[in-house]
């Protein structure tokens, strides 16, 4: 599963989610409200309890200030307190990550963003029709290997299996597409796998270090990593992550049953610690470690340039769009990118482990959240909630009086 993650507010369903099954808030006609710390101390450590995380983090940075908050502990009916300083599994944030490498190849003129998928790879479905730009904004039409039930069955019987990506190819492209390339939105950590190979193909070396060498080491995100695919180790230190239900339960529904429901929130159901599953099955599109400083910097440096030229980048922020067009509320995604409301960033979610990223250029503003529970027993995005909430107190529509 990584409903985004692995999908976006969804994304990921963005995750992951990168799943993200969240509402963005409406883009237009907002406006930033003064921050008041208490009051956003209060929904923050409200919504954790009542998604019933063990633990949570929020960061928020603005000109004026940053605002830093902690609930819970690093383990379930534990005694330590998370930390600013705990590293965590970051999901679909990693596509991010993924996605830039790509568009840094293209402004280097090694590939083009309508180069076809046939050009770099003869098995994918209709590859000749497909493109570079539409594996990058999940409009290609691929099925999404998270949502097979061979996947998500492995997943559950043996945690500790090593992936490779061509194993996760061998799953997904065999299976019917969504729809042809460029009719519509699919999340699919597929595009993302694709994407990674394609990488290592230009590069010649690891995604791993393709994305250390292109991304961490340049912005000094000496706190994140892309981990090796046979441990997929958390660095220290970290919190415990906890899962409600198995993977194959989550493909008709991530949320629990009612009476379920009522005994997790009496305190009878208790989630499983899923810390130390392998994550390579999420490779490109999910594998990444961080903490919430981290994030906070790398949502920065996506959102307000500095690791793409000027003209790539706005090429990047121009791509956004939504991904439900019926829908004016609907979440924007683009080239690896998502905007939830003013904010550019993306969602990460995988067993255990959900967390928010995004930065708003216009206000100077980041926000990052982070949870050691996904999904939650109601079936939200922990992180993804929470931070929909803040945001909402954030901003409100113009004309709003200021409280």
């Amino acid at each position: 599963m990584e409903t985004v993650e692995a999908e976006p507010v969804t994304p990921a369903e963005a995750s992951g989610g990168a799943t993200s099954k969240s509402q963005s808030v409406e883009a237009a006609g907002t406006s930033l409200q003064p921050v008041d710390g208490e009051r956003l101390r209060g929904i923050f450590e409200n919504m954790a309890g009542e998604l019933l995380v063990p633990g949570a983090v929020m960061l928020l940075r603005t000109p004026e200030d940053e605002l830093t908050f902690t609930y819970g502990t690093d383990a379930l009916d534990g005694s330590d307190p998370v930390m600013l300083e705990d590293h965590v599994r970051i999901g679909s944030i990693t596509k991010t990550w993924t996605g830039t490498v790509i568009l840094q190849l293209v402004q280097e003129g090694k590939l083009k963003l309508d180069d076809p998928v046939s050009k770099y790879r003869d098995d994918v479905p209709n590859g000749e029709n497909i493109t570079i730009e539409q594996l990058l904004n999940m409009r290609s039409g691929l099925y999404n290997y998270s949502e097979s039930y061979e996947l998500n069955l492995a997943l559950d019987e043996t945690p500790e299996r090593v992936w490779t990506p061509e194993e996760l190819l061998e799953i997904a492209l065999p299976l019917p597409v969504y729809f042809p390339p460029g009719e519509g939105y699919h999340y699919s950590n597929t595009n993302t796998v694709l994407l990674g190979l394609i990488a290592e193909e230009f590069d010649g070396k690891p995604l791993a270090e393709i994305v250390q060498d292109r991304i961490l080491e340049p912005l000094d995100l000496t706190e994140s990593t892309f981990p090796p695919s046979d441990s997929t180790p958390i660095p220290s230190p970290h919190p415990r992550g906890y899962m409600f239900m198995n993977n194959v339960m989550t493909i008709a529904s991530t949320k629990l049953p009612a009476d379920l429901i009522a005994q997790a929130q009496e305190g009878t159901l208790e989630p499983q610690d899923v810390t130390d599953e392998n994550a390579s099955w999420t490779w490109a599109a999910g594998q990444g470690t961080s903490t919430a400083g981290d994030l906070a910097d790398w949502a920065e440096a996506l959102a307000g340039g500095g690791i793409l030229n000027e003209e790539m980048q706005k090429t990047r922020l121009d791509s956004l769009q939504p991904v439900n067009p019926d829908d004016p509320n609907s979440l924007l995604y683009g080239l690896a990118i998502a905007k939830f409301g003013e904010l550019y960033g993306h969602t990460g979610e995988l067993p255990g482990f959900n967390s928010f990223a995004g930065h708003d250029p216009g206000n100077d503003l980041t926000l990052v959240v982070w949870t050691n529970l996904a999904p939650a027993a109601d079936g939200r995005d922990p992180a993804a909630a929470i931070a929909r909430e803040l945001i909402g107190e954030l901003y409100a529509p113009a004309g709003t009086p200021a409280p």
